[in-house]
C-alpha cells in the first residue's frame, strides 16, 4: 500500500511520535514508553512513518533508533501554502470592498446631513 505524508500526519499519535523524535533520536523503547497503547500498535504507527518516509530507523548494535525527517513535511507544507495564498488574497479583496463600502456609506451621510441644513 503506498502511503503519504498526509496519511501519517492524521494520526494524533504519529504526530506526537514525530514530535518526540524531531529533536532526537530515540530507540523504539523510548519511543514505546511515552504512549499507553500497546508496543504492536506503536510498531504499526511506526510502520506507517516509516513507509512515508517520515522517519528512518537504523540499527545500531542490539538497538534500533529512529531518526526524523522533517523535511518530507515540505510536501505538506507547499500544500497549505497555495491555500493560505488563496484565502489572503480573498481576504485582502473582501477588505478592499470594505474599505470603499464604508468611505461610500460616509460621504453618503454627509451629503444627506448638509441637505437637512439647508
Amino acid at each position: 500500500m503506498r502511503r503519504d505524508v498526509f496519511q501519517a500526519i492524521a494520526d494524533p499519535t504519529r504526530r506526537e511520535i514525530l514530535n518526540m523524535i524531531a529533536y532526537q533520536s530515540l530507540n523504539l523503547n523510548a519511543v514505546a514508553e511515552n504512549f499507553t497503547v500497546s508496543r504492536p500498535a506503536i510498531s504499526k504507527h511506526m510502520k506507517i512513518l516509516t513507509e512515508c518516509g517520515l522517519i528512518v530507523i537504523t540499527q545500531q548494535g542490539r538497538e534500533r533508533y529512529c531518526k526524523a525527517r522533517m523535511e518530507k513535511l515540505n510536501e505538506v507544507s507547499e500544500w497549505v501554502e497555495q491555500y493560505r495564498q488563496f484565502w489572503t488574497k480573498k481576504l485582502d479583496d473582501l477588505g478592499t470592498f470594505l474599505e470603499g463600502e464604508t468611505k461610500r456609506t460616509k460621504s453618503g451621510s454627509r451629503k444627506k446631513s448638509g441637505r437637512r441644513n439647508k
